[in-house]
């Protein structure tokens, strides 16, 4: 059943994070994407057992670094200072992406463009000529994870829904994605369905009238 909060706004970026760091299992091992995903470091209990691995080749990360714990050598893959957690370890960037691919992570969450109603993912770019494709490694992670997160705002900058029927920008991974945390709401996909577990600001009744897909 649809849990509805429409008597409060949307959630910000660092609520998000902290939805998506909830519901993170224990133990868990983990790749953030580039972008807002890494602030999901900064809401993970220090108890939580959760490893966090980066692509640029470290096991273990930890929160963003501030102030005079910034060390300008020790950063993610999307070159944000960072910390390290008790036992971190660091390696070749060939071996983390072999980590990546190999199926040894438990969550990764990534950002997106659109995902689509069977969990198809586009990511990497938006087709537009004079646009720079990003693609990282997401292919990896989308494709080699055990499960996929993504965190993104429900709607574009023109009012249209990022849950779409089909993507019409270039997939990054087909049928990729279970879950989706936005700031009007969290969606989790299967089996060709999307289910609406909580909305921000909005009803349900809203959202079904902004977005083209049948929510449940």
């Amino acid at each position: 059943m649809t849990r509805e909060h429409t008597d409060r706004g949307p959630l910000s970026r660092d609520e998000i994070a902290a939805a998506v760091a909830a519901d993170i299992p224990r133990g868990s091992y983990v790749n953030l994407g580039i972008g807002q995903p890494t602030l999901v470091a900064d809401f993970l209990p220090g108890d939580s057992g959760v490893v966090l691995h980066t692509e640029n080749g470290m096991l273990g990360m930890g929160p963003a670094a501030h102030g005079d714990a910034i060390d300008p050598d020790l950063i993610n893959a999307g070159k944000i200072p960072v910390t390290e957690s008790l036992g971190a370890s660091y390696f070749h960037q060939a071996d983390s992406f072999a980590m990546m691919r190999g199926g040894h992570l438990d969550v990764c969450v990534l950002g997106a463009f659109q995902v689509a109603a069977n969990g198809d993912l586009a990511n990497w770019h938006t087709g537009e000529p004079d646009a720079i494709p990003a693609v990282g490694g997401a292919m990896d992670l989308a494709i080699g994870a055990k499960q996929v997160f993504v965190m993104m705002s429900l709607f574009a900058k023109d009012g249209s829904s990022k849950i779409v029927p089909t993507c019409s920008y270039p997939l990054t991974g087909r049928g990729c994605v279970n879950r989706v945390y936005t700031d009007h709401g969290v969606f989790l996909l299967g089996d060709g369905v999307v289910r609406v577990r909580e909305t921000y600001g909005l009803s349900l009744t809203e959202l079904r009238a902004r977005i083209d897909v049948d929510l449940r």
